[in-house]
């Protein structure tokens, strides 16, 4: 299809979400849907006149998906804002680590016995179904860094962290399929396990909270080091998962626990309830807001957060389309069907 056509498609699509956002939001549907029945209705399922092909278009396909998970972890992080010492943290700790533990044994045993696929593949397929996506659950997440419903807090808290403790059992399926990157044996259990784990969170940590105290520095004390955020935000994503990617930890949980950080850091200088600046920002005050001695870290935590969660919105249409593009006769047999109500409705529900 030509890139022309592309932009039309995308530029119609993204009018209409912008005009029907609100009536959707009353309905028992999510945009995201909306994104997957365009995706469906313009790839070879339906009119045919765009395709996509995951076997030869992968490599750009999984950076894609890549930026736009680092980006929704990160923005999950700067909407966490309590403290890490909190009760609250538990139930969204056991569903990230019991629970998931659960579901990919559970998924596994019904890839190998139910859809006939190798061992490795099975605990693959387990570790890529596991996770909630960050990205797709933003419509149940917390609404704001002040929202204190619980549900939605461990629905967010989740949702952040499993991409990063699932990741070690990608590792796994690789390593029993004999494929580059992948471990199995006592350097899985040993080092993806829990070193790597407990490296990226200490990485995205040092990460967050070293540059978030140095901009706050830079801004109160020297009125400098203000304006484009949007670069701070994309910067301190890049820092983390790179260097946890040279250091072989794990890079998703470095970039959620650098969004943590920075959370972190605005919450030590601001106290429990940080001041109201979205209304002052607006005014034309962002500047006085930047480099003011109390507001400043509350305003760095909400520039940034805002500018990731739009970053976000605009990656999730790009991807799930994506993915209704890429969905063609030869993906959709009966087996595979029935698998994702059982996958929805059984499997999911009693690991949890």
């Amino acid at each position: 299809m030509k890139f022309e056509l592309w932009y039309l498609l995308m530029g119609a699509l993204l009018v209409a979400v912008a005009l029907i956002s609100s009536m959707v939001k009353r309905l028992p549907l999510t945009t995201t849907m909306l994104y997957l029945g365009v995706g469906v209705l313009l790839g070879p399922l339906m009119a045919g006149v765009a395709a996509i092909d995951p076997f030869k278009d992968g490599g750009w396909l999984e950076r894609l998906a890549e930026l736009a998970v680092l980006v929704s972890l990160f923005t999950t992080g700067l909407k966490l804002r309590v403290s890490l010492r909190h009760k609250d943290w538990l139930v969204p700790l056991r569903l990230a680590v019991v629970t998931m533990i659960f579901t990919v044994g559970m998924v596994t045993m019904a890839g190998v016995w139910w859809l006939g696929l190798p061992l490795g593949a099975a605990v693959l397929l387990g570790a890529i179904l596991a996770p909630t996506d960050p990205v797709l659950a933003s419509e149940v997440q917390l609404e704001s860094p002040t929202d204190r419903n619980k549900l939605r807090f461990n629905l967010t808290a989740e949702a952040g962290l499993n991409d990063g403790t699932t990741l070690p059992f990608i590792l796994l399926g690789l390593g029993l399929l004999g494929l580059e990157g992948g471990s199995s044996g006592w350097r899985w259990a040993v080092f993806d396990l829990i070193g790597a784990a407990m490296g990226g969170l200490a990485v995205g940590a040092l990460c967050g909270t070293f540059l978030g105290q140095l901009v706050l520095y830079l801004r109160r004390a020297h009125k400098e080091s203000f304006g484009l955020d949007e670069f701070l935000a994309l910067g301190l994503i890049g820092l983390s998962y790179g260097l946890a990617g040279l250091l072989h930890v794990n890079g998703f949980l470095a970039v959620l626990a650098a969004g943590l950080a920075l959370r972190h850091v605005e919450r030590r200088h601001t106290g429990e309830k940080p001041p109201e600046i979205v209304a002052l920002a607006v005014a034309g005050k962002k500047k006085e807001l930047a480099t003011h001695p109390e507001k400043a870290p509350a305003y760095l935590a909400e520039a940034v957060l805002g500018f990731n969660e739009q970053v976000e919105r605009i990656l999730e249409v790009v991807l799930v389309l994506l993915v209704g593009v890429m969905l063609t006769p030869k993906f959709l047999n009966l087996a595979h069907l029935l698998f994702v109500p059982a996958l929805l409705l059984i499997i999911r529900p009693l690991a949890v």
